[in-house]
């Protein structure tokens, strides 16, 4: 189904985002801690923190680029102890998306930054699992769990965490690779990939965020990814780019966090337009919500305000979600037909 061509003001675009039903495929949980949250388990768990108050740790959120963001986001990590703070963080976030009408979401989780602090993968898994369950049962979202290697770490640490992944295949989606990615090329993760890809499951990798349009080559050639992470820069790359449009690979773009990152100047310089007009599955994605400013509908309004975006432009972002999504025909169905309806009725 293409959208009914009718005249849409800012307005009635912002409307329709809200009420549209959407898919988060790039959902770092680790990145939805708001600093309310923080402090409160911080109080609970005994953790002292380096910040006197929300406010000052809210104020911390200001970062110059991707290093200087994860140096503050492992850092608020320290929080999460306990299967119960896995919960919470989880069950806050899907609250909060719930509001923006977000109906499936796939979640990164990064478990490397808790092992090295003694926190067992089981802690960790469990307690996001069983969010995620409430999720579906008392909200209606439906999700799938990332466990996301961390590319500034080895290739060592990346075979021992999968390793102690083993007794919970089962409750694992697929396998992605985040973190710094200067310098920590997808090829560096070759051998960890093939062998989550011999176990069946999805791969995804970020990959053009800061890194050249090589990184995403590398991902799609030799991590054999199902989809891209960011992509920004594969449009440096008109080969590139005509191979991603080819083979219908979904971007999980995230602007709010481009802007914060210093990946683009401006909201008004953001390239989502130039990549669906060049046959790009672009996707919105609020990445780590917390730190950048904004959750899925954020994120839209902003592209809405600061560039030219049409109402089939808002239908082909949130068409490429649903189509992207790692879920069954039927479920995709379902929620495209859910989609076609809220247009309908605009």
């Amino acid at each position: 189904m293409t959208p009914r061509r009718v005249p849409s003001t800012t307005e009635a675009l912002l409307q329709l985002a809200q009420r549209m039903p959407k898919a988060e495929l790039h959902l770092h949980i680790e990145g939805s801690l708001e600093p309310e949250l923080a402090f409160r388990l911080a109080e609970r768990n005994g953790v002292r923190l380096n910040y006197p108050s929300v406010e000052a740790l809210r104020a911390a959120y200001a970062f110059k680029n991707l290093q200087e963001f994860l140096d503050i986001y492992y850092t608020g990590m320290s929080v999460l102890l306990k299967e119960e703070d896995f919960y919470d963080l989880t069950w806050a976030y899907l609250l909060r998306v719930h509001q923006d009408n977000v109906v499936h979401v796939e979640m990164f989780f990064d478990p490397q930054a808790h092992l090295k602090r003694g926190i067992p993968l089981g802690v960790q898994i469990s307690g996001i699992r069983r969010a995620l369950s409430d999720g579906k049962k008392q909200l209606g979202i439906s999700s799938r769990l990332i466990l996301s290697f961390l590319r500034h770490l080895s290739e060592e640490s990346a075979f021992e965490t999968l390793e102690l992944a083993q007794p919970f295949l089962d409750q694992l989606d697929g396998f992605g690779l985040d973190s710094s990615e200067i310098g920590h090329p997808p090829e560096k993760f070759a051998r960890v990939f093939a062998k989550c890809r011999e176990g069946g499951f999805r791969i995804t990798a970020h990959a053009g965020e800061e890194g050249p349009p090589a990184y995403v080559h590398q991902a799609l050639d030799v991590l054999q990814v199902d989809r891209i992470d960011h992509g920004n820069h594969s449009l440096e790359d008109a080969a590139l780019v005509q191979r991603l449009a080819d083979e219908g690979k979904i971007l999980t773009v995230c602007p709010l966090s481009n802007l914060k990152l210093c990946v683009v100047k401006s909201m008004a310089q953001h390239p989502i337009l130039t990549m669906l007009e060049q046959g790009l599955r672009a996707t919105v994605n609020s990445d780590d919500p917390a730190y950048f400013g904004g959750y899925v509908n954020d994120n839209y309004r902003a592209l809405i305000e600061h560039l030219p975006l049409t109402r089939e432009h808002l239908y082909d972002l949130a068409h490429n979600a649903f189509d992207g999504a790692w879920v069954s025909a039927e479920e995709k169905a379902h929620h495209l037909n859910e989609l076609n309806r809220a247009f309908a009725r605009a």
